[in-house]
């Protein structure tokens, strides 16, 4: 069962999209804040890492970046809720990272994890 990170700060938002992946067979760890969020990668191994560019605590893309010094090239959804993603093209350590704009059909959140695990060269189950 692929493990899948889940950095929000919103609870609505994480709750909603760690049900999607719970029904869909995804182990999930929710984490509030950039700093659990960490916290949690650092501790555990995940398969991917699905986290809001905008956290109360940091840079969602603070967060992103070191996830993937730690892992380079390791599978990430981001989310936002604003409409304009184009920064995250400013960041080359950033590359492959799939982009999804709130809110999002739980279809649409699958398929970013899938297109997210195929960029980082690995492949996540299809939904059932």
């Amino acid at each position: 069962m692929p493990r899948i990170l889940v950095i929000d700060d919103q609870k609505g938002v994480r709750a909603m999209v760690a049900m999607v992946l719970r029904v869909n067979h995804y182990d999930v760890v929710e984490a509030e804040s950039g700093a659990d969020g960490l916290k949690a990668f650092g501790e555990s191994a995940f398969d991917a890492a699905i986290v809001d560019i905008f956290l109360t605590d940091t840079s969602g893309v603070d967060v992103m970046a070191t996830i993937r010094e730690r892992v380079p090239g390791f599978p990430i959804v981001a989310v936002s809720g604003m409409t304009a993603m184009d920064f995250m093209g400013e960041a080359p350590d950033l590359d492959g990272v799939v982009c999804l704009q709130k809110p999002f059909r739980p279809n649409d959140l699958l398929q970013a994890l899938r297109e997210a695990q195929a960029a980082a060269g690995g492949e996540l189950p299809a939904a059932v």
